[in-house]
């Protein structure tokens, strides 16, 4: 069968109700470095969501990677003014928001933005990744596409665009619009993602939603397949006003739900190099509790956390 390699995490390690619940942590007033030091004892991979919402420094960045084992990996979702949502200036950097003080608003798109500025943004996205890519941490940085980016020539060409911006990254990408897999396109947009190198995420979520995908157990770049849960919450999924992403994505997967994805991930991770399951149902800590519970149904399949030398 040869060595593990199905990482098991979760998205986040921060969240307010995981922390509050304190039924992961052993203390509630931990630091934000002890908490990422246990994290790691548990899970031998983390996917950062907080650098959708504001970009990380590179200090931040070696913090994360010395604060970890040397196997530990981290899967980066890319800045939200990348995968076109919309963005608040008051997340930008301090000199960036004065240079758009003239425009007198308080939320940008990325075809809203001069070029110049286009260019800095992704210039200081891809000098906070560097740390993590350095230690050799960096696995993927996770491309979450606005709803509204479908599959048509625009969406098409930003896709390729943010190929070409982060050459030299991995890219994994998930779609939130069911253009891109309806059986007539499915094929050829997975054939795309194999000619671009990008990793497809597979997705499991409610269905039967314009901005719903299905789950296509498919590795499109040899080197890393990521399964990615959502929970299956159909009330929850498109409620306007959510307060945090938590409300949206609360759902505890049941042992036999758990039970039904191992025989797809053990072929999917038969086909390459690394497999990562990461689960975004994080309200509270089901996330960590349903992994916990995947990585005993792998088994030996699963790749086991690393003590802190």
């Amino acid at each position: 069968m040869g060595m593990p390699n199905t990482f098991v995490g979760t998205a986040s390690w921060t969240d307010k109700t995981l922390i509050d619940c304190q039924r992961f942590y052993p203390r509630k007033t931990m630091s934000a470095e002890a908490r990422l030091r246990h994290y790691a004892t548990q899970f031998p991979m983390v996917e950062v969501d907080s650098s959708y919402y504001a970009m990380p420094t590179p200090d931040r960045t070696q913090a994360w990677a010395e604060r970890t084992p040397s196997s530990f990996v981290f899967n980066i979702k890319a800045f939200r003014l990348f995968t076109l949502h919309q963005t608040p200036v008051v997340v930008l950097h301090q000199d960036i928001q004065q240079a758009l003080a003239p425009f007198g608003r308080d939320v940008f798109y990325y075809r809203d933005l001069p070029g110049e500025i286009v260019d800095e943004l992704w210039r200081r996205f891809l000098l906070a990744l560097e740390p993590l890519r350095a230690s050799g941490k960096l696995q993927a940085v996770h491309f979450q596409f606005a709803p509204w980016v479908k599959r048509n020539r625009p969406g098409r060409l930003h896709v390729e665009e943010c190929v070409q911006r982060m050459a030299g990254y991995r890219l994994a990408v998930e779609f939130r619009d069911e253009t891109w897999f309806r059986p007539e396109n499915a094929a050829a947009t997975l054939d795309w993602e194999r000619e671009l190198g990008l990793v497809h995420v597979v997705v499991d979520g409610p269905q039967g939603f314009a901005n719903s995908v299905p789950a296509l157990w498919e590795a499109t770049n040899p080197e890393l397949a990521i399964l990615r849960l959502h929970g299956r919450n159909t009330s929850s999924w498109n409620v306007k006003g959510l307060t945090a992403a938590s409300d949206r994505f609360n759902y505890d997967y049941s042992d036999e739900e758990l039970s039904g994805f191992v025989p797809d991930i053990v072929r999917l991770a038969e086909r390459v190099t690394a497999m990562h399951v990461v689960f975004n149902n994080n309200m509270e800590d089901q996330g960590q509790r349903n992994g916990r519970a995947l990585m005993r149904l792998l088994g030996d399949r699963a790749v086991q956390p690393e003590a802190m030398s």
